[in-house]
């Protein structure tokens, strides 16, 4: 596996072998497979990649940390960190892309959150020839998982693995410092209003809510985002609301809210959203950041 240390690339194996008799090459080597991508596709060695579109904003921010940032030529309305990011051509939203506007960046590798809207999107890209590599990054397991490969794309593997050692080790600062504390703060995190969703045990934003030193009061729902009633916040009595700025105002302004106790009392947390939105290169900052607010005794 060694000799593909700065060899990592997706394409469809067809073109592959094409390229490697038009070469001379032995196709059977040259389309050597080292695992596959969350949409099942093969991953194949291939030179690093050097124009890359990041049409997830976690990627985005990961290319800056694996110090490749200099090789993005597209990314999200949404990719705004760091601010080298801002510099980079718009290529539009990240879930069913438009692909025009992608291939117009004359890309050799495109990244991908993996979601169903994604797929044709995918096929299309990978028909005119581009390579893709697209992961679910919904876990910081999946931060783990993801930099390596991503990482080998671009033939940044060193970097990787000092990328993931710092993020996981400040998440486990952070999680020290409440390691001996019997003070949990219960609470509720708002991050839809129509319908009314929250967070469950399968989103990263839940393990961030524990490692700070909280208790998500659904936490014992699978779903990364359910939906709930107003009703059932208010019997599961959370001793905090978390929202966003826009959000944290709305609630504290609507009179239906105020069947919730720690809504009433005045006890609605702003989440930096900036910081806390993403399960990449921050999490450690995140962690932190909902640390200050559940235990502001402790600043």
């Amino acid at each position: 596996m060694s000799r593909f240390r700065s060899l990592f690339l997706l394409l469809p194996l067809a073109g592959l072998i094409a390229g490697a008799v038009a070469c001379g090459a032995d196709p059977r080597a040259t389309a050597a497979a080292l695992g596959v991508d969350d949409f099942g596709d093969t991953i194949r060695a291939m030179p690093p990649a050097t124009r890359v579109v990041s049409l997830n904003p976690v990627t985005t921010e990961l290319l800056f940390a694996l110090g490749v940032g200099d090789r993005l030529v597209g990314r999200t309305h949404w990719d705004l960190y760091p601010a080298a990011a801002v510099a980079v051509p718009d290529v539009g939203d990240g879930m069913n892309p438009n692909v025009e506007a992608v291939l117009g960046q004359r890309p050799d590798l495109v990244l991908l959150y993996a979601s169903e809207s994604n797929r044709q999107a995918v096929a299309q890209l990978r028909a005119a020839g581009v390579a893709t590599l697209t992961f679910r990054t919904d876990r910081i397991a999946d931060f783990a998982r993801v930099t390596p490969l991503i990482a080998r794309a671009l033939g940044a593997d060193s970097a990787a693995t000092i990328t993931v050692d710092s993020v996981l080790a400040s998440i486990a600062a952070v999680r020290a410092r409440g390691a001996d504390t019997a003070n949990v703060v219960s609470a509720f995190w708002h991050i839809w209003t129509n319908p009314l969703l929250t967070i469950g045990r399968a989103s990263y934003m839940h393990e961030m809510l524990e490692a700070a030193g909280g208790r998500n009061v659904f936490g014992d729902l699978d779903a990364p985002s359910p939906q709930v009633t107003l009703e059932e916040i208010a019997r599961r009595d959370p001793q905090v609301v978390l929202a966003g700025p826009v959000n944290a105002e709305r609630i504290l302004g609507d009179p239906r809210w105020r069947v919730v106790r720690a809504v009433r009392e005045g006890r609605v947390l702003v989440v930096d959203t900036t910081v806390v939105g993403r399960p990449g290169v921050r999490m450690g900052e995140a962690a932190a950041s909902l640390r200050r607010l559940l235990h502001p005794e402790e600043r």
